[in-house]
């Protein structure tokens, strides 16, 4: 489909980099830099400086971050996972493969983490709680610290929707043990591929990680147990590397644009929108995604199409409702509601405004709101 306003504009994405990117994947190519070379020390270096964390292991991508985390803490049978069901499944499925169960908890109306039922889901054999900052937000983590604390869980966070977004003054990812972050293309600091990493403020862990995305390897010839392969490609991490320098500004851009749709739909009747960026004083957030809910979401959602404007339904059925996931005795009804309500609008840097015009012009005549 020819879309007037794509959901992620990948073409106009290379236009805008591609001066810049071309010189640094071929010098990357060129001195033959493929994997684990200076390049992806660099971006590691840099990507910990940017959160305020001490360490970061590049991976292959965020599932893997996981999952070496999953190992590296030992998580099996006998343990619970504290998380959500309004998530992607990767940040349960590598402690459920593990033999890990896990425990889930029903979202507030930001869509993230009901704090308030924290305390009932954790019990003695609660090992790991895992709140999602997603779309840009970040959980109340005063509030997750405390209920972790209190059976001594470690806390995991899954930031893959929220690197640079902020919560009381500190960024995502820095509250817990460790965080792990996607850089699939459509994030906000995308590689033109899958990529990842972990961060974390404990060097033991974080020479654990190193050590097991390489085979266990300590040295090239030497091994200091068994691993997997989940390297963040070298080349990608040249790539993430420039990008990183341009995410400041495209935060900024993001919070410009969300701060344009809230404006244009905050008198919608029948529309609910994200918190404005000038809203909430605890919360930086930066709009990985900018989702609305409303009764008549797929009609929305035909209505924009036909417009020829781009939409996205993260997730339409929630895990406890996949049927091959055998988690459907969980009882989540706002996560069941808002499944059935939510779409995210075009949110992204390539953005123009009269775009995000267009865009809630025809949110506008949807509803009848003039």
């Amino acid at each position: 489909m020819d879309w007037r306003v794509r959901f992620v504009d990948y073409p106009e994405q290379w236009r805008r980099q591609r001066a810049e990117l071309l010189p640094i994947i071929e010098d990357t190519i060129a001195r033959g830099d493929l994997m684990l070379r200076q390049q992806l020390l660099d971006f590691e270096t840099h990507l910990a400086a940017f959160n305020g964390s001490a360490r970061a292991v590049g991976v292959s991508n965020c599932t893997d971050g996981l999952r070496l985390l999953a190992h590296a803490l030992d998580v099996g049978p006998g343990d619970e996972v504290v998380t959500v069901s309004h998530t992607f499944v990767a940040t349960i499925s590598p402690f459920v493969l593990r033999g890990a169960t896990p425990v889930l908890v029903d979202i507030g109306p930001d869509h993230l983490m009901d704090t308030a039922l924290l305390a009932d889901a954790i019990t003695e054999r609660t090992k790991v709680v895992i709140p999602v900052h997603l779309n840009g937000r970040t959980v109340d983590m005063h509030a997750v610290a405390k209920a972790a604390a209190s059976v001594g869980a470690v806390v995991l966070e899954d930031a893959a929707q929220a690197l640079g977004a902020t919560f009381d003054g500190r960024t995502a990812g820095t509250f817990g043990l460790a965080s792990t972050y996607s850089f699939y293309p459509a994030k906000m600091l995308g590689a033109l591929g899958d990529a990842g990493a972990v961060l974390t403020d404990d060097e033991d862990l974080a020479n654990r990680l190193l050590r097991l995305r390489d085979h266990g390897r300590v040295a090239k010839a030497e091994l200091d147990g068994w691993g997997y392969n989940c390297r963040l490609d070298n080349l990608q991490a040249a790539i993430l590397d420039y990008r990183l320098t341009k995410l400041p500004g495209w935060i900024e851009r993001r919070r410009e644009l969300a701060r344009r749709y809230d404006e244009r739909l905050r008198d919608v009747p029948g529309l609910e929108i994200p918190v404005g960026p000038d809203v909430d004083p605890l919360r930086r957030d930066v709009y990985q995604n900018y989702p609305v809910t409303t009764d008549d979401r797929d009609g929305l959602v035909e209505h924009l199409r036909a417009a020829g404007i781009e939409t996205l339904i993260s997730w339409p059925i929630p895990l406890h409702r996949q049927r091959g996931l055998d988690l459907d005795h969980w009882n989540l009804p706002h996560t069941e509601r808002l499944c059935r309500r939510v779409l995210s609008l075009p949110m992204q840097v390539e953005l123009a405004d009269d775009q995000v015009d267009l865009v809630a012009d025809r949110v506008r005549e949807f509803f009848g709101a003039r």
